[in-house]
């Protein structure tokens, strides 16, 4: 048995076997704060009688297996995740009466208690393969089925599921509580994934569009102590927006009887498109003051997750190597619709600047694979929901787009839904439907983008007679030499010119370029002009340099673009160039520096200023890993003055203001910066127009525990009073990272015993360990960790589920407790030591540890050439 994971080969020949009709689940959540009981009844097909297959479950106990009419020993079938079914029958019931599990790791059936009322959350998550902790289930999407739950639970919940609620049926007391249930209608045809289950004592906001079905009801839900800050009428706004454009962009009506929206907590990812049943994280809860870029991804998310509910849900793939089919077409609609349906009308600039920038970093590691993947196994999958699937294949479409132009693209979406409505496709299945509607041949199209890793470089050649007038310009396109292909662009060239101080446009030529060299006849004739920027609105995707003097102009006046997004692309271009160990970090800071005095984009400004999820803050990153050592000290010294005369500057309350005033207390050391933040945090000093709000209280309390502001025992004693101030599950979190901040040998040690050593902390507690960990102005205080860190992985791979593993171990940025501040040629050994020495080690996990080693190299090459500036 292969434990938890499933390989595809297994997948395809049990869907060859077996086809399933119908689920019945019937789920009991009074038995108490562990375990649930779970009772499926499973009705199916098989193509052999008398063949074997087998069902998944993972959880406490089996009780019973009965498959048609006959009992069969759990202690003989059941095993690892699987019930194993021999001799199976043309048409086939199952039954399977089970203990579940609640976690608190945001996988299957997760369980929260809300520390401000002590009432129980529960909501599901069950992508990639964890449907199968909360029933017994054929856990892989080809095998669809109808769904139908009936959910026992405390009488004052709401239970939520893909079909509407039903009203509930009290049934007495259980444990001493009422209790009732709630008895669901079936649902369409669904691949387990996007069913869901969410119960407590919501609260609800609710409100119905009307679509070409007809109306449907809309919910928004969210915790008690929550909903206040729940501003429900902007999520329906921007949903009513989203069900208005998708169903007119894919000539088809929503597929599901209602829409609601939960917001959860400890929730792993940004959202899950649970099919009429979208969970989505708190973090969208607005409780204090966000960035104006928070709240455009929120807005994003709400559209991506809609934008699921036909790619993804009503249409899904067959197996997990067609997940693009999902995540990228979503990623490309959502932004779409956002740009053209919302007043977000700078939707492309934002993609530019923070999903290109993650699927650039990501298809640089040495991890990178192809859009379209091959899946061997769930443990691929697990670790495959990353940049490249996400933002390089919505990159790619975004290119499609340009290259058989908006409405044969359109028509061939709209064919794809109704051809595959409710159904399971492959890559071909939408390439057919592509290939019709525009005439073209995609074939080789599709090969290049689709089926290949890496990112092609795009520079212009250009040469000028004794006046400045171009004779001959060129594109050039080149390809790292591990992934050689040369790719089709359609892509703009933009000519820039120092008009009174400012960049600005004077001229933009669109050409297809195909091969090693295009000719660009166009700019022949033409005065040179101060700048010369391929790829100018970003059509396609690809890596930029610049010829010598648009290269001098764009370092020394990027700051002085007239828009954010030509500034965007020039500053990525030159965030790359100093990964490579071609600009000196410290020349970038400078350029950055400039840039921040004046950009007034939030996502642009929040690139460069703050590390998210997925990518690391350019600007701390350049002064704190990629600045050579002897001169970080002085770098950060200079940074931190910047940020602290630019928050001083800005416009009261204005997003600025509260960015800068966040990026300079994340840089802030020494007395002067101390007192400065002291006194924004009681009060004594405040930045006029800003409102310490709560969230800001505990990013300055953070900020001034990660600078030594005070003895040890007098800043947890700040952290504990703060802690009853705000004494909700953010709160916590927010302690847990604070204590792990402190500069001192004792608070790492700590925050590692607890995430690390200690089994049983929940997801977001360990993320907020993590980030408090790595905080320390002085990196040395972390070197025993290096050897800790790798000694740790196999145990950690082996015991904890896949989303601790990847709060521990770390995936993408932020690298949790990976000790990446230590960048040296010693750690590289190290790691690449570890490598060598566990070939035999999971897939998944030598490729976590890969990427980390290149994290180290990327820091090391960009700190070399950075020390030759001098």
């Amino acid at each position: 048995m292969p434990g938890e994971n499933l390989t595809r080969e297994e997948a395809a020949a049990r869907a060859g076997l077996v086809s399933v009709s119908t689920y019945d689940v019937v789920l009991d959540l009074t038995a108490g704060p562990t375990t649930f009981a779970t009772t499926s009844t499973v009705r199916f097909t098989a193509t052999t009688p008398g063949a074997a297959t087998f069902v998944d479950f993972v959880g406490d106990s089996v009780r019973s297996i009965t498959l048609n009419g006959t009992s069969l020993d759990p202690a003989e079938h059941w095993a690892d995740s699987r019930i194993s079914l021999p001799g199976l029958a043309p048409d086939n019931e199952l039954v399977v009466e089970a203990t579940g599990l609640y976690t608190n790791t945001g996988e299957g059936l997760h369980r929260f208690v809300d520390p401000v009322d002590g009432e129980v959350y529960l909501y599901s998550q069950f992508e990639v393969p964890d449907s199968r902790r909360v029933y017994a289930v054929f856990e892989q999407p080809d095998l669809k089925a109808r769904f139908t739950f009936t959910v026992t639970a405390p009488a004052h919940w709401q239970v939520i599921s893909n079909s509407p609620s039903p009203a509930p049926t009290p049934v007495g007391e259980r444990a001493g509580i009422p209790a009732a249930t709630w008895a669901f209608g079936p649902t369409p045809r669904l691949s387990s994934y996007v069913t869901a289950i969410v119960a407590g004592p919501y609260d609800v906001v609710r409100d119905s569009v009307a679509t070409r079905g007809g109306t449907v009801e809309l919910g928004v839900f969210a915790r008690r102590s929550l909903m206040a800050s729940v501003d429900a009428d902007n999520i329906f706004d921007v949903t009513k927006r989203g069900f208005d454009f998708f169903e007119r962009e894919f000539d088809s009506a929503y597929p599901f009887a209602k829409y609601d929206q939960i917001f959860t907590p400890e929730y792993n990812a940004g959202a899950m498109e649970n099919a009429g049943c979208v969970t989505i994280t708190e973090v969208y809860v607005f409780s204090s003051k966000v960035t104006t870029s928070t709240e455009e991804r929120r807005a994003l998310t709400i559209l991506h997750e809609l934008a699921h509910m036909w790619f993804g849900d009503l249409v899904t793939m067959t197996w997990w190597d067609d997940l693009w089919l999902n995540e990228s077409f979503a990623e490309w609609a959502s932004t779409v619709a956002q740009a053209e349906a919302t007043d977000w009308t700078e939707a492309w600039t934002t993609f530019q600047s923070h999903e290109k920038t993650w699927a650039y970093q990501q298809d640089q590691l040495p991890s990178t694979h192809p859009v379209y993947s091959e899946i061997n196994d769930l443990d691929d999958v697990l670790i495959n929901f990353d940049g490249i699937t996400y933002a390089k294949g919505g990159s790619i479409l975004k290119q499609l787009v340009a290259y058989v132009g908006r409405e044969p693209f359109t028509e061939g979406l709209r064919s794809y839904f109704r051809v595959h409505a409710w159904g399971n496709t492959r890559f071909a299945d939408l390439l057919a439907e592509l290939e019709t509607s525009s005439g073209r041949d995609l074939g080789p199209w599709a090969d290049a983008w689709l089926k290949t890793a890496g990112i092609n470089t795009l520079r212009v050649e250009v040469e000028t007679d004794d006046a400045g007038v171009i004779t001959s310009a060129t594109v050039l396109q080149s390809a790292d030499e591990a992934y050689p292909t040369l790719r089709p662009h359609r892509i703009a060239v933009g000519r820039y010119d120092l008009v009174g101080g400012a960049l600005v446009r004077v001229g933009r030529h669109e050409v297809d370029v195909a091969g090693a060299r295009t000719d660009l006849p166009d700019l022949v004739g033409l005065p040179r002009p101060d700048l010369l920027l391929p790829n100018d609105d970003d059509l396609s995707y690809c890596k930029l340099r610049f010829d010598e003097r648009s290269h001098a102009t764009a370092l020394a006046h990027a700051a002085h673009f007239t828009e954010s997004l030509p500034r965007s692309l020039v500053l990525g271009a030159f965030w790359e160039m100093v990964r490579e160990g071609e600009v000196a970090g410290r020349d970038f800071i400078d350029m950055l520096l400039a840039c921040v005095e004046v950009e007034q984009h939030s996502t642009v400004l929040r690139t460069i200023l703050q590390t998210t999820k997925q990518i690391p803050s350019q600007l701390l990153t350049s002064a704190t890993l990629f600045c050579a050592p002897a001169h970080r000290a002085q770098t950060l010294r200079k940074v931190a003055d910047a940020l602290r005369q630019y928050a001083e500057q800005a416009e009261p309350g204005s997003d600025r203001q509260f960015q800068l005033v966040g990026a300079f207390a994340r840089t802030a050391h020494g007395e002067a910066d101390v007192a400065r933040l002291r006194g924004a945090f009681d009060g004594s000093q405040p930045y006029p127009g800003l409102e310490v709000d709560q969230d800001l209280r505990w990013l300055l309390l953070t900020a001034l525990a990660a600078a030594g502001a005070a003895a040890g025992e007098e800043i947890d004693m700040e952290i504990n009073a703060e802690l009853e101030r705000d004494n909700t599950s953010s709160g916590r979190e927010r302690a847990y990272a604070a204590r792990a901040a402190r500069p001192t040998l004792a608070a790492k040690a700590e925050a590692w015993r607890q995430a690390v050593e200690e089994d049983g902390q929940p997801n977001a507690v360990i993320e907020a360990l993590a980030s408090g960990f790595n905080r320390a102005a002085d990196q040395s205080i972390l070197s025993d960790y290096v050897a800790r860190f790798h000694d740790m992985l196999l145990t950690v791979w082996d015991t904890r589920s896949a989303a601790i593993r990847e709060r521990i171990i770390g995936k993408e940025y932020p690298l949790a407790f990976y000790p990446l501040g230590l960048a040296s040629p010693d750690l590289v050994a190290t790691t690449q030591a570890w490598l060598s020495a566990h070939e035999d080690a999971p897939p998944a996990l030598r490729r976590l540890v890969a990427e980390k080693l290149d994290a180290a190299r990327t820091a090391v090459r960009a700190q070399e050439c950075d020390a030759k500036r001098g």
